[in-house]
């Protein structure tokens, strides 16, 4: 009998990142499921419950993906939540997901910046699911 892959949602307005990501994320051994925009994400939360997601911040706005992590966290609590982007890059405004005081805010449990290496991701999204 074998076991059911777990679910990862990804959502990402950057479409080579998004295929990127999709296809490292099955590689780990993961199923996926992939959405280009914030209301395309939140379209899928309404119908599926993934067992992970891993949001990028800035796509419709610069606060997309706080808003998507806020969604996800108030409609599956115990989901784990990665926000993996480029924001401190692209505005020098850094985010950290350390303290209850930032998770109460963040709404996310991982804040990753992009260019994150392939084994890096698959150990944190392990520790996350606890696998």
């Amino acid at each position: 009998m074998s076991e059911l892959k777990k679910l990862v949602l990804i959502v990402d307005d950057d479409q080579d990142y998004l295929e990127q990501m999709k296809l490292q994320v099955e590689h780990f051994g993961f199923n996926t499921i992939i959405a280009s925009s914030r209301s395309e994400g939140e379209e899928l939360l309404n119908k599926i419950r993934p067992d992970l997601a891993i949001f990028d911040l800035m796509m419709e706005t610069q606060d997309s993906g706080f808003v998507l992590a806020y969604k996800a966290k108030k409609l599956y609590p115990e989901i784990p939540v990665i926000i993996a982007t480029a924001a401190t890059t692209e505005t020098g405004i850094t985010f950290k997901v350390e303290t209850e005081e930032d998770k109460n805010w963040i709404k996310a449990d991982l804040y990753l910046e992009k260019g994150i290496r392939g084994d890096q991701l698959h150990r944190e999204i392990n520790k996350l699911l606890k696998i």
